[in-house]
């Protein structure tokens, strides 16, 4: 994906901090010296999920180079329940001071929002959504024993079957019902949601063909496909994937709208000071641009997150508020 990065941007950027930190050092240097020793020890990670899904890899790898250039453990620390909120919200309310963030996606930081009656937290508001650890294409895979071998043969299958095809997610109201919903409504045809807990529980599901498809993020498929134990009909990615070069995007099969890949992030909570999150700003970007960490999302089919600020982050998960608000309304989605 084109990175926003521009070196007059770079430029203005570096100068504008230099002035802001000379300002900052001449006015307020008892508190600028108390921030100048973070990190000093070990930084919680918590991931609002169960070991083993999507959000839970994206964390581990990531975990190791963050804490080599921070220089203190980067401790993960599970937090799963209520489709991620239990976790996210735990973050929202933590002591702002650098030492507890949450691998934020977009199940706990778009999907909640819009399906989650009294959340207790604002996606927005009450983070600093500091940076992108990556982009995940996401996936429409199929039991092999479902005669289908692309998209127009099942949607074909699905109107020949309305209502009686199951399709599962990580949980009532979770982004793997929200992109399936989506899909079905651009294909005007229907099936049957099944909620799992996490997952984990998911792929174990479409495995044992308890369920005969989802529409959910490739990383956690990926080897299953490789097997031919699932079979893999379209992906959402800016382009064709390595892994899966006979795979076409959604974007060649005309649905630009389902062609959405999915992102995982880091936010700290709202009020942690300019100076800490420009910190964790930068050491996200200098693990994510390393040559090891680019080959390790590479394998997993996971796209390299482009140079996006803060700002720019925030803006791209209000837009995508609005796209899927609609998906919510017009298929009526609740929570468990």
């Amino acid at each position: 994906m084109p990175s926003s990065h521009h070196p007059m941007t770079t430029l203005s950027r570096r100068h504008l901090l230099g002035a802001g930190l000379a300002l900052a050092g001449s006015t307020t240097l008892p508190a600028l010296a108390q921030s100048d020793k973070y990190p000093s020890r070990p930084i919680t990670l918590v991931v609002p999920f169960p070991p083993g899904g999507s959000v839970d890899v994206m964390a581990r790898i990531y975990s190791d180079a963050l804490s080599r250039i921070l220089g203190v453990p980067m401790v993960i620390e599970n937090k799963p329940g209520a489709g991620g909120s239990i976790g996210t919200q735990y973050v929202a309310r933590a002591k702002p001071d650098g030492y507890t963030l949450v691998v934020s996606s977009q199940s706990s930081h778009l999907a909640n929002p819009l399906v989650q009656p009294n959340l207790g937290y604002d996606p927005i508001k009450d983070f600093a959504n500091l940076a992108m650890l990556g982009r995940q294409p996401n996936v429409v895979v199929v039991h092999p024993s479902l005669p289908v071998k692309n998209m127009q043969e099942f949607v074909a299958y699905l109107k020949a079957r309305p209502g009686q095809v199951n399709f599962c997610s990580a949980g009532a109201g979770s982004m793997g019902q929200l992109n399936a919903e989506a899909m079905l409504m651009q294909y005007g045809v229907q099936a049957m949601h099944i909620p799992y807990k996490g997952g984990s529980p998911l792929i174990t599901a479409v495995l044992a063909n308890e369920v005969q498809f989802a529409f959910d993020n490739l990383v956690i498929f990926l080897e299953h496909i490789k097997a031919g134990k699932l079979r893999a009909l379209a992906v959402a990615a800016p382009e064709r994937l390595a892994q899966l070069p006979d795979v076409p995007t959604f974007g060649e099969l005309n649905q630009p709208m389902l062609n959405q890949t999915s992102w995982t992030g880091i936010a700290a909570p709202q009020n942690v000071p300019a100076d800490i999150q420009d910190i964790l700003f930068k050491a996200i970007r200098q693990a994510a641009t390393e040559p090891a960490m680019v080959k390790q999302l590479n394998d997993r089919a996971v796209i390299v997150p482009e140079d996006m600020k803060p700002a720019a982050f925030e803006k791209m998960m209000a837009d995508r508020l609005v796209g899927y608000g609609e998906v919510v309304r017009r298929a009526k989605i609740k929570p468990e």
